[in-house]
């Protein structure tokens, strides 16, 4: 490296994000994610021993992906390359590719390859990097924000070892932002900084596990603020409020937080806790979700699990679906939330559900099983010939609108497909088939 070359990367560093320049370099260093880096861990052990083999960094956005790749980067003999998949092209990984085999081929080295956002990477992409992978002329470090089991190919993922980042902690964001104020040869110490408890408190609890986004609100924060008497550069709990002003939600609409969202909506109301319906409720509407999918979602719900326990959980989720197309935003939100903790509250029961279920792989199995000639159609010219309606009982003609005649196809008789949960409106129906049925058969209620 020449001397302008020293200067120009100085220089770069000096000017570079706050984020960027507090990266750790070494695991001892990196703040959070125990779980996989602990020093009795197989990712620790592997990085230190330098016996790395393909993986991917699966977790949200600043939770440090490309901070474990550097720190790799930094400990590894073997040659690192980076690139990242929403510039990158097929050319760039040839290239990489060639210079592996020259390096593996003159030197013995081994090259790790660092792809930033794998997912964008699409199926011809990946597949072209499988060979390589699998006959060691590539480590692969793949980094997404995505889960990979819908991402990434499947033959590239059962060659890698996944590792889920989780958000970071609160007190691990708290040890961040201490260490970006004070300093002084990676953070902002030089600016004579000083952060006030409740500010830190704030900026910890808003970031959402979210190191870059709290690292970002330090340096707004520092670099806007005047100095107080003092001399100091206070970060108050107003001036963190106004740094970091709305709580970033993850939630990409096509991604697979996107899925564990509406998942855990879903399984509130089905879990009878209004509570839940409604927070999960709100996380999707402050994400901007389409309030005719969160509709869409409350009537299937009320259909799949209430179903006949409380007919009319599937009349408000209707109702609902249509007020809400009719009302807009922001007026939408109470009609989908008085919807949501409607079925929530509501007795639960899948027997709709089941008996759909049921009834259609008995199709599946049994074909086109004949009709009971008695409920054939008897209106056409000639159906009396055939014997079609020949025998039906109406039912209105007999005590309690009920009379017992077959209806299933005789191949089925004794099936049964409904069976009445005894929650909610289901154990009347339950009552009301007993005491008919009995009635029928002339046999006393007890």
């Amino acid at each position: 490296m020449d001397l302008f070359e020293y200067m120009r990367a100085t220089n770069m560093e000096k000017e570079s994000p706050l984020a960027a320049r507090l990266r750790p370099t070494t695991l001892e260093e990196v703040v959070g994610q125990q779980h996989i880096i602990g020093k009795d861990k197989l990712l620790y052990r592997a990085i230190k021993a330098d016996k790395l083999s393909s993986l991917i960094f699966y977790g949200p956005p600043g939770t440090g992906k490309t901070t474990l790749a550097k720190v790799i980067a930094n400990t590894t003999s073997a040659e690192f390359t980076q690139i990242n998949a929403t510039v990158a092209g097929k050319k760039d990984m040839e290239e990489v590719v060639n210079k592996a085999k020259n390096t593996q081929g003159m030197y013995g080295k081994k090259t790790i390859l660092f792809i930033d956002e794998i997912h964008r990477f699409n199926k011809g992409q990946q597949d072209y990097l499988l060979p390589f992978v699998e006959d060691g002329t590539i480590i692969l470090i793949g980094a997404t924000t995505e889960n990979p089991y819908f991402e990434v190919n499947s033959a590239l993922i059962s060659r890698s070892i996944i590792f889920e980042l989780k958000p970071i902690e609160k007190e691990d964001i708290k040890t961040l932002i201490q260490r970006a104020v004070y300093d002084t040869e990676k953070g902002m110490g030089a600016y004579d900084a000083v952060i006030e408890e409740d500010a830190l408190e704030f900026l910890a609890e808003l970031s959402g596990g979210d190191a870059r986004h709290a690292l970002n609100a330090v340096e707004l924060g520092v670099m806007t603020t005047n100095r107080s008497e003092d001399g100091k550069i206070h970060i108050t709990l107003e001036v963190a409020q106004e740094c970091i002003q709305k709580r970033t939600v993850r939630y990409d609409k096509t991604g697979d937080n996107h899925y564990d969202t509406i998942s855990a909506f879903i399984k509130s109301m089905r879990g009878s806790d209004p509570d839940g319906a409604v927070y999960y409720l709100a996380r999707m509407l402050y994400a901007g979700e389409s309030v005719t999918f969160i509709a869409r979602r409350i009537m299937i719900h009320a259909a799949e699990d209430v179903g006949i326990a409380d007919p009319m959980a599937l009349q408000v989720a209707v109702s609902a679906s249509l007020a809400v197309e009719r009302v807009g935003m922001p007026e939408a939100q109470i009609i989908l939330a008085e919807a949501a903790m409607y079925v929530a509250c509501a007795p639960k029961s899948n027997a709709c559900v089941c008996a759909i279920g049921d009834a259609m792989k008995t199709v599946e199995e049994t074909g086109n099983l004949p009709i009971p000639s008695h409920l054939q159609d008897a209106h056409y010219k000639g159906a009396a010939k055939l014997g079609h309606g020949t025998g039906y009982k109406y039912p209105h003609d007999y005590p309690g609108n009920y009379v017992h005649q077959q209806y299933l196809p005789y191949e089925l008789t004794g099936r049964e497909f409904y069976r009445p949960s005894g929650n909610g409106h289901e154990q009347k129906v339950r009552e009301h088939f007993r005491k008919i049925k009995s009635e029928a058969k002339g046999i006393t209620k007890e």
